[in-house]
C-alpha cells in the first residue's frame, strides 16, 4: 500500500532540497506533517520582496527562524558527508540580534565558513534560489575536503 505522499510524488527535484525535506520530515516525530507536501515544508524558507519588506530592518530572530537556519545547514552538512564520506558538523555562534557565524567542521578542517547577518530575515526569493545556495555551500565543503583530505580525516 502506498502512502498519500508517495501517490503525490515529490515536486522537489534538486538534490539539496530533497536532503532538506528529509531533515524536516525527520523532525516530525508525531506525524503531523505527513500530509504536507515537500513544497509546504520548504515554504518558510521563501521570503519574497513583500514578506522581506514586512520584516523590521533590525530585530531579534524568532526561534522558528533559528530552527530553519539550523536545519538548512544540517542539510548542507549531511550532503557534504554523503558526498565525501567525512563526518561534517555545523557549529553556530550567534548574537541575540542575529549576527554571527556558522562553520561546518570536517575533522580539523573548516569546510564551510559563513558570516551571518540579519538572521531574522533568513530566506530566499524562491525554491530555485534556495537550492542554488544550498548547492553552493555543499560544493564549497566538498571541494575543501577533497583539497585537504588529511586535515578533514584527522
Amino acid at each position: 500500500m502506498t502512502s498519500k505522499r508517495e501517490q503525490q510524488g515529490s515536486v522537489v527535484d534538486a538534490p539539496f532540497l530533497i536532503e532538506l525535506v528529509k531533515i524536516w520530515r525527520a523532525q516530525d516525530t508525531s506525524g503531523s506533517w505527513e500530509g504536507k507536501s515537500d513544497l509546504d515544508l520548504l515554504e518558510p524558507y521563501i521570503l519574497n520582496k513583500d514578506k522581506r519588506r514586512a520584516l523590521p530592518i533590525i530585530g531579534d530572530p524568532e526561534p522558528n527562524t533559528l530552527w530553519r537556519l539550523e536545519l538548512f545547514f544540517n542539510a548542507v552538512a549531511l550532503s557534504v558527508e554523503r558526498e565525501t564520506g567525512v563526518m561534517t558538523q555545523p557549529i553556530l555562534k550567534l548574537h541575540h540580534e542575529g549576527f554571527g557565524r556558522i562553520v561546518l567542521i570536517a575533522g580539523r578542517l573548516v569546510a564551510v565558513n559563513k558570516q551571518l547577518r540579519e538572521v531574522h530575515r533568513f530566506g530566499f526569493d524562491n525554491c530555485v534560489r534556495l537550492a542554488q545556495e544550498g548547492d553552493k555551500y555543499v560544493s564549497e565543503g566538498v571541494g575543501l575536503i577533497r583539497k585537504f583530505p588529511d586535515v578533514a580525516n584527522y
